[in-house]
């Protein structure tokens, strides 16, 4: 009986002990799928391709103007937790609204279910991504800025393509060009360089399940804030302007929200 009572005792702690086990193994092991929806607005008024190419919009300036193309990347999506090594994603995506093409984007790699501190992207590529010449489908997609530091570009891609045409009281519909790069001064010897894409948070996040998050970006927001931008000022040639490319910067800082979480 002794022996027996021992058996029994033996079998349960062993068997706890592998439930226990294999619980944890299922935790870490448990990874889902996230996927990132881009929408468009312009101050809460919804934007899509179908509202291109009429002057409709009113800038903080009073400018109206149109939306022509609009096209941006984002990269290296990352995934913050408290005392642990965040999760970087090394990808990235080119949102082209003007065509309708990977406004939905669902990274290769899945994430661990979790709480996470925070959620965030790049806006265009950092200095260590953005090398010149080294994506041949970004290439492919015209996305290039060519290298002649002599008229302030320093090679690299292209983080936006906004244009269309503006108007205003005293301007004839003329056709502006909002395109953003990495800051160079070819004034200087060597260029001054000074890195401009946006970190992106999107807050924190509690993740259970397959997951979609809805990126918001507020059109309007390159024309107003921090910079009040007067399109009869700066409208086109604005690639080589170093300091057209920091203040787009600073307006860039507040363009992207975090929309619904479906999961």
């Amino acid at each position: 009986m002794k022996r027996i009572f021992a058996l029994l005792v033996f079998t349960a702690i062993t068997l706890t002990s592998c439930g226990e086990d294999l619980d944890d193994n299922l935790v870490a092991k448990t990874e889902v799928e996230t996927t990132f929806n881009f929408t468009h607005n312009w101050d809460d008024t919804a934007v899509t391709n179908s509202d291109f190419n009429t002057v409709q919009y009113t800038n903080a300036n009073g400018e109206m103007l149109s939306i022509e193309k609009l096209r941006y990347l984002i990269s290296d999506i990352t995934f913050s937790r408290e005392g642990e090594e965040d999760i970087v994603l090394d990808i990235y995506n080119l949102v082209d609204v003007t065509n309708n093409n990977n406004l939905s984007f669902t990274p290769e790699t899945k994430i661990p279910t979790g709480t996470y501190t925070n959620v965030s992207f790049t806006f265009g590529f950092d200095a260590e991504d953005n090398v010149d010449g080294a994506y041949l489908d970004l290439n492919s997609e015209s996305w290039a800025v060519p290298n002649t530091p002599m008229l302030g570009s320093v090679g690299g891609y292209h983080y936006m393509q906004l244009e269309g045409k503006f108007t205003n009281s005293t301007t004839p519909e003329t056709g502006y060009a909002y395109h953003t790069i990495r800051a160079a001064d070819g004034s200087t010897t060597p260029p001054t360089i000074q890195e401009t894409a946006i970190n992106v948070d999107l807050g924190p996040v509690v993740i259970i399940n397959d997951t979609s998050f809805e990126i918001k970006m507020n059109i309007a927001e390159w024309f107003k804030n921090t910079y009040q931008w007067d399109l009869t000022q700066w409208n086109n040639m604005l690639m080589p302007n170093f300091q057209a490319q920091l203040k787009m910067n600073e307006n860039g800082q507040n363009v992207f929200s975090l929309g619904t979480i479906t999961q």
